[in-house]
């Protein structure tokens, strides 16, 4: 393969990296959402759950027929269970955007070497037009000096 078609391939995988990496941030971002709504609505029922027991404890100080008080408890389990559940949505939520973080950091990182690949690539590449360069403008000095020529005209002095 050419040094040209390298850097074609390189380019291309670079491009290639970087959407995958741009795709993996969008990702992220509806992660970190869904953990944020699946937070907030643990902690709306939980609100719910202390607002409803501080309510009806002050109803049950007065007095309460013995089927309200089940029909308390019942409800209060469900809302318990609820909130259970909830509670393995968010773990598993935040597992998911932890797995997305590691994913992303693992393209940027994969960015990061492509492109210090083609610039290693550019550098090489320069270093060796600099020594053809060098070498051609050697040899036509040599050329010159062996035909008795002076390599570079010398400025003429009045």
């Amino acid at each position: 393969m050419t040094t040209n078609g390298s850097n074609t391939a390189l380019m291309t995988l670079l491009d290639q990296a970087i959407a995958e990496r741009d795709e993996a941030t969008a990702q992220l971002y509806l992660l970190i959402e869904q953990t944020r709504r699946v937070q907030g609505q643990r902690e709306q029922l939980l609100a719910y759950r202390e607002e409803y027991h501080a309510r009806w404890t002050a109803q049950f100080r007065r007095s309460a027929a013995i089927e309200v008080v089940h029909s308390y408890q019942s409800f209060v389990d469900r809302l318990n269970h609820a909130i259970t559940q909830l509670d393995g949505q968010l773990a598993h939520a935040e597992a998911m955007a932890d797995a997305g973080r590691e994913r992303l950091v693992a393209l940027e990182t994969r960015v990061a070497s492509v492109r210090k690949l083609l610039e290693r690539r550019a550098a090489e590449l320069d270093l060796a037009l600099a020594r053809r360069e060098q070498k051609r403008t050697d040899e036509a000095a040599a050329l010159a000096l062996f035909h008795g020529r002076p390599a570079m005209a010398a400025p003429i002095t009045p």
